[in-house]
């Protein structure tokens, strides 16, 4: 009996640390996510993860304890600081020029380069060489001759 209760006690600790663990694990991933989603305040030139914003960094961590989700915690931040705060910019508006700019330069540039590799391909028509009788051309030679 004794022998069954610790058993069950080992299974039920084990139980527990095994769930309690994965919901760390899935908070950390959380917070690894958010702060590579967003920007650092304190300088705009890196996302937290890269900058190393100690405030924004302790505020996520709270956000995430209070089981907030990631859409809350995005949301929260950019009602405090604006979509500046996100790095990679929403897909709508103006910030759609960001996502098709380069698709639209990709294609064009391609296109570009097509046509010139088609036109370089082309063997160019050889022009005819007429000989014509040069005006004076004897007169040339001769006096050609003389100065030698």
């Amino acid at each position: 009996m004794l022998k069954k209760l610790k058993y069950n006690i080992l299974f039920t600790t084990f139980l527990a640390s095994t769930v309690l663990g994965q919901t760390d694990v899935g908070k950390e991933t959380l917070i690894s996510e958010l702060e590579g989603t967003l920007m650092a305040p304190c300088c705009w030139s890196g996302t937290v993860a890269d900058h190393g914003n100690p405030g924004m960094e302790e505020k996520i961590r709270e956000l995430v304890s209070q089981d907030k989700t990631k859409e809350e915690i995005v949301d929260h931040f950019v009602g405090i600081y604006g979509e500046r705060i996100l790095a990679i910019p929403v897909a709508r508006g103006f910030n759609l020029m960001v996502w098709l700019a380069p698709v639209i330069v990709l294609g064009l540039g391609t296109l570009v380069l097509v046509n010139y590799l088609k036109l370089r391909a082309k063997p160019q028509k050889a022009i005819p060489f007429k000989e014509e009788k040069i005006p004076y051309d004897d007169l040339i030679e001769k006096e050609l001759k003389e100065m030698e």
